[in-house]
C-alpha cells in the first residue's frame, strides 16, 4: 500500500471516528449496584453509578402506607413471585425517589440493582431488558421525574414493555418510575372544549379514544402509590431526624431542636411553597451552616 493511500485511509477514520459509538465494558453486577443507560449515537450501553447506600427504610417518615405496600411489592419480587411495576406520583420533595434509593440500600445484598433510565432513551429499553433477562439478579429500571407532554410519543416504548409486547417482560425486572402527575402526560382544559366542539370546526370525532390513549400508560402500573405534601407535624418531625443526623455527621454538640427552631422551619418551608422531605433537610443544612459559621 503506498503511503499516499495508507496516509487518505488514517484521514478517512480520523473523521469517521467521531460518528462510531464508544465500546462499553460488560458490567460487574457483583460489585456494581447501580448502573445508568448512556446513549451514543446509534447505540448505548450501561454506564457504573456510584450508589451512595445512604438512605434507608427507617429514615423515611410520615410516609407508612406508602412504604408498607412498596416494600411488600419489592419482597414478592425478590422471590420471584408475581409483583407490580410502580408508579410513586404526586407532590415534589415528599420522599419519592427517596423510597428508591432505599430499596436498593436494604436490599441490594439480596442481589437487588438498580438501572437509571431517561425518558429519552426508552426506547432502548427492550434492547438492554434482553442482556439482563439472564442474569442471576433483579433489577429494578428506575425512571425518576418521569412525564411527557402532548404530542409526546416516547411513552410508547415504556407502554411496550410494561405490558402488550410480544416479548414477556423478563421476571428478573421490574419498572419504578416517579412522577409530579398522576397520569404521566398532562390533562388540559382544552380536552374538555373539543369534547363539546363539533366535528365540522375540524375536531376529533372519537375524542375520548385519543385522550385514554395518552393516559393508559399509567394504568399499566399495576401499583400506583400517591404522595402529598406532609402535614405540619409530620414536616416538623421530619425536620428533628434530620436534624439528628446531621448532628451525627458533623460530630459536634449541635443545640437542642427548640420551638424557634420549628418556626424557623415552617417560615422555611412557607418560602418554598410546600413542607416536603427535601425542604426538612434543605432547612437543616442551612440552619447547621448558619450556626457552624456563627461559632467560628
Amino acid at each position: 500500500m503506498s503511503s499516499e493511500l495508507n496516509a487518505r485511509l488514517l484521514a478517512l477514520l480520523d473523521r469517521l471516528e467521531p460518528a462510531l459509538p464508544p465500546r462499553f465494558d460488560p458490567v460487574d453486577f457483583e460489585d456494581v449496584l447501580a448502573v445508568g443507560y448512556q446513549s451514543a449515537g446509534v447505540g448505548g450501553g450501561l454506564v457504573p453509578m456510584q450508589a451512595a447506600l445512604d438512605q434507608r427504610f427507617s429514615d423515611l417518615l410520615a410516609m407508612d402506607r406508602q412504604q408498607q405496600q412498596f416494600r411488600a411489592n419489592a419482597e414478592l419480587f425478590l422471590k420471584g413471585w408475581p409483583c407490580n411495576h410502580v408508579l410513586l406520583w404526586g407532590a415534589r420533595g415528599t420522599g419519592k425517589s427517596s423510597l428508591v434509593r432505599a430499596l436498593l440500600t436494604d436490599y441490594h445484598d439480596r442481589g437487588l440493582r438498580l438501572i437509571e433510565f431517561a425518558k429519552a432513551d426508552l426506547g432502548r429499553l427492550p434492547q438492554v431488558l434482553a442482556q439482563l433477562a439472564d442474569l442471576p439478579y433483579h433489577f429494578v429500571v428506575f425512571c425518576d421525574d418521569l412525564s411527557f407532554e402532548s404530542g409526546d410519543t416516547g411513552y410508547q416504548a415504556l407502554k411496550t414493555v410494561l405490558e402488550g409486547s410480544i416479548a414477556s417482560v423478563p421476571s428478573n425486572l421490574m419498572v419504578v418510575a416517579t412522577s409530579n402527575r398522576k397520569h404521566l402526560v398532562p390533562e388540559l382544559a382544552a380536552d374538555n372544549l373539543a369534547s363539546t366542539g363539533d366535528v365540522r370546526d375540524g375536531g376529533e370525532v372519537h375524542l375520548a379514544d385519543s385522550i385514554n390513549e395518552r393516559i393508559s400508560l399509567a394504568d399499566r402500573f399495576g401499583l400506583s402509590l400517591s404522595f402529598y405534601q406532609y402535614a405540619q407535624a409530620d414536616y416538623l418531625d421530619i425536620c428533628r431526624h434530620a436534624y439528628g443526623q446531621m448532628a451525627a455527621q458533623v460530630d459536634i454538640a449541635l443545640p437542642k431542636f427548640d420551638d424557634q427552631m420549628a418556626i424557623e422551619a415552617s417560615r422555611f418551608a412557607i418560602e418554598r411553597g410546600g413542607r416536603g422531605g427535601r425542604v426538612a433537610h434543605q432547612f437543616v443544612r442551612d440552619w447547621v451552616a448558619r450556626w457552624l459559621m456563627a461559632q467560628s
